[in-house]
């Protein structure tokens, strides 16, 4: 559905309006910019429920990790615990009482939105909670987390292998000269 409205507004977009109104926004902003917008208030929500309240200008890191953490409790992805008969298995063959979890992916992508939604309400990129070196290994545990609960561990791109073990005498002497 979301596309089908993506295609009338692109289509209703190019016939609407005056040549003057070429610097306004559009009417109906971008799904990533709903998005962001969204997520950018229920940071801002969060913060106003903290006891005691923490205003923005505050803000650090430890309260983005805390706002992470507090989100688990919505996910709907099962990450199984090392206990767990299913822990490293991809897909199990029965349900397991492992709890529910933001997935990696998710929430990437949400601090990729927070971190431009920070900088476009008038944050600093110095100062800005979400680019910190704590949450970029924050997420990088997240992700090894649950790709080792589900037995696919995440490997960064392999090097192509060396051709050195077996093969022909001529075409490993031949690769042997390119380093």
């Amino acid at each position: 559905m979301s596309a089908e409205r993506g295609k009338d507004f692109a289509d209703g977009s190019s016939s609407a309006g005056s040549p003057g109104d070429d610097h306004q926004q559009p009417a109906t902003p971008s799904r990533y910019e709903s998005q962001k917008r969204r997520d950018w208030n229920t940071f801002g929500q969060y913060l106003k429920n903290q006891r005691p309240p923490v205003p923005l200008s505050q803000c650090n890191y430890n309260h983005v990790l805390e706002f992470l953490r507090y989100l688990d409790q919505f996910g709907k992805t099962k990450v199984h615990l090392q206990g767990c008969m299913f822990y490293g298995q991809p897909e199990p063959p029965a349900p397991c009482t492992c709890p529910l979890r933001q997935a990696w992916g998710s929430l990437d992508a949400l601090i990729g939105r927070l971190r431009a939604a920070y900088e476009e309400n008038g944050g600093s990129p110095e100062t800005n909670p979400f680019a910190s070196g704590a949450i970029r290994v924050y997420l990088r545990e997240v992700r090894e987390c649950q790709a080792k609960a589900r037995g696919i561990p995440y490997k960064k791109k392999k090097k192509k292998p060396s051709p050195s073990k077996g093969g022909n005498d001529d075409e490993s002497s031949s690769t042997m000269h390119f380093s």
